[in-house]
């Protein structure tokens, strides 16, 4: 039986289930927490101590004590070589099986942040961390990714942010690999200078990888953050991205770093894990099914969204009009169209449904800082697509007065 908490000792077969589940998948894709904490684990004070009265379970101690997870300068005294397994495999007592990677951040902001404390998130950016962040009473802050032909991520901004928090609560920094819906994967010098920064202040990496099997237009030396050696580090990875089934609620984290504070954050996240158990044996039954069925599914989907792409910029290319683009997408099954910002883009929306009851995602929703851009999927069926590009061009022209 393949239970959630790595951290109870027979939990989890070593020799059998656990490497089937954890060998395939999350050698690439899990991720673990940056955590040299203070304290001695587990105080027994307020698990659910509500400071502001907002109804929101702010847990000022009943996983970590004083700050359990904090890194206060801890890892810049390890060594280059860090906890990376040399062949690239993730131990089994370094991966947790958990829901989702909505329940891994979660789980994250409890071991890493007090009340109070605050995460760096990306911009555009999936809206969901935000709010989990204010159900743990944690602040979300925004750095800015930015585009000049393709994405960047503002690694100036981020150091600026570092270099202001004069009472140090900033606890991680979120990256998404690709990103949501931007569609950009973390650049080997992006990582490079992300490292340092943790490095110097501190601070963990938290690195959504769910999307990282699912290249579109991808530069070279793209990886994955998950081993990462340097600095602690969680990722995250689940089936339902891999497998493409919502439904398929398993994800895991993998806990990289240096060995210490691998060791630290482990014990603390063994305490998360067995408090909340989040898996039945029903569902860690199929799983070893499930890493079997990934390698087909990735290649159908796949294929799917490469050839969906194709098709939109033949259409695009095509469209007489000429006032919808695609920005460039390097991974991931969603992709941004720009239209000129005269349209409102709730405006649009609601004509598609009218029109066809199709929709999309308004950029609003990602906090795209103007008017004038929608997120559409790639994962319909080739003939269903086309007619839902075709239904976005009808809705543009008729939003600007052409027949």
């Amino acid at each position: 039986m393949l239970q959630s908490a790595a951290g109870n000792d027979d939990a989890v077969d070593d020799e059998t289930a656990a490497d089937s589940v954890y060998a395939d998948v999350a050698t690439d894709s899990a991720v673990r927490v940056s955590a040299a904490g203070n304290g001695d684990g587990v105080d027994d004070g307020d698990a659910a101590d509500n400071d502001d009265g907002d109804g929101a379970a702010c847990n000022d101690g009943a996983t970590r004590n004083d700050g359990a997870a904090r890194n206060d300068g801890a890892t810049g005294k390890q060594e280059e070589g860090g906890a990376s397994r040399k062949d690239g495999q993730a131990r089994a007592d370094e991966v947790y099986l958990l829901s989702s990677t909505s329940q891994a951040y979660s789980w994250l902001m409890k071991l890493l942040c007090d009340a109070g404390d605050a995460v760096l998130a990306p911009k555009p950016g999936y809206p969901l961390i935000e709010s989990i962040a204010r159900l743990e009473c944690v602040e979300a802050r925004f750095y800015q990714l930015r585009f000049d032909g393709s994405w960047f991520i503002d690694v100036p901004q981020i150091e600026r942010m570092l270099a202001e928090d004069a009472d140090r609560r900033i606890r991680a920094v979120i990256v998404i690999n690709p990103n949501n819906p931007t569609g950009s994967y973390i650049k080997p010098a992006e990582r490079e200078a992300l490292v340092a920064l943790c490095r110097r202040y501190g601070i963990a990496i938290i690195a959504d990888e769910v999307f990282f099997d699912y290249p579109l237009e991808p530069f070279d030396g793209n990886r994955r953050l998950s081993g990462e050696p340097r600095m602690l580090t969680f990722a995250l990875d689940g089936f339902s991205k891999t497998l493409a089934a919502p439904h398929a609620k398993v994800g895991w984290i993998r806990v990289s770093g240096p060995d210490d504070d691998v060791r630290e954050a482990c014990r603390r996240l063994d305490v998360i894990a067995d408090d909340f158990l989040p898996m039945s044996e029903f569902v860690a039954r199929e799983i070893p099914a499930m890493l079997h069925e990934a390698p087909r599914q990735l290649d159908a989907v796949g294929s799917r969204i490469r050839a969906n792409l194709a098709t939109l910029h033949r259409m695009l290319d095509g469209d007489d009009l000429g006032v919808v683009d695609v920005l460039r997408a390097e991974g991931g099954w969603n992709v941004l169209l720009r239209f000129p910002g005269v349209i409102d883009e709730n405006d649009l929306v609601l004509a598609m449904i009218d029109a066809s009851r199709t929709s999309g995602q308004p950029g609003y929703f990602f906090d795209m800082t103007s008017n004038g851009y929608l997120a559409i999927s790639l994962l319909p069926e080739e003939e269903l697509f086309a007619r839902n590009v075709a239904t976005v061009l009808d809705a543009v022209r008729q939003r600007l007065g052409i027949a």
